[in-house]
């Protein structure tokens, strides 16, 4: 028992020096350590709208090459136009969710006296 207690109380200080020196390390090289709320939400919201955004050129690409390679069938024309629109529509959605949580963002911080905002 008393072993453990000692190893615990060893792996805590270890643990401890880490984090402290890549927070120095970290801020030396530019990097503020900040973990507010906020911004931990702001960067999961941007995250997701850039993997939607990535989503969205797949599909237009796709769509693109379907209509491309369609040789006038009817059913093969159709579907890509569809897409392409169904494609247009989403982006419009994200950029207005974008704008939209950028809005909300600045709101709190403002309120809060943070300084974040989905960039």
């Amino acid at each position: 028992m008393l072993f453990l207690g000692i190893m615990r109380t060893l792996l805590a200080q270890a643990s401890t020096a880490i984090n402290t020196g890549l927070g120095t390390a970290g801020e030396k090289a530019g990097y503020a350590i900040n973990l507010e709320i906020t911004i931990i939400v702001a960067n999961i919201i941007k995250v997701i709208l850039g993997l939607t955004g990535m989503a969205f050129i797949v599909v237009l690409v796709y769509a693109g090459i379907l209509y491309l390679t369609a040789g006038g069938k009817e059913d093969n024309t159709k579907k890509a136009k569809h897409l392409i629109s169904s494609a247009v529509i989403g982006i419009i959605i994200i950029v207005a969710a974008y704008a939209i949580a950028n809005f909300v963002f600045a709101a709190l911080t403002g309120i809060t006296g943070g300084t974040t905002a989905v960039t």
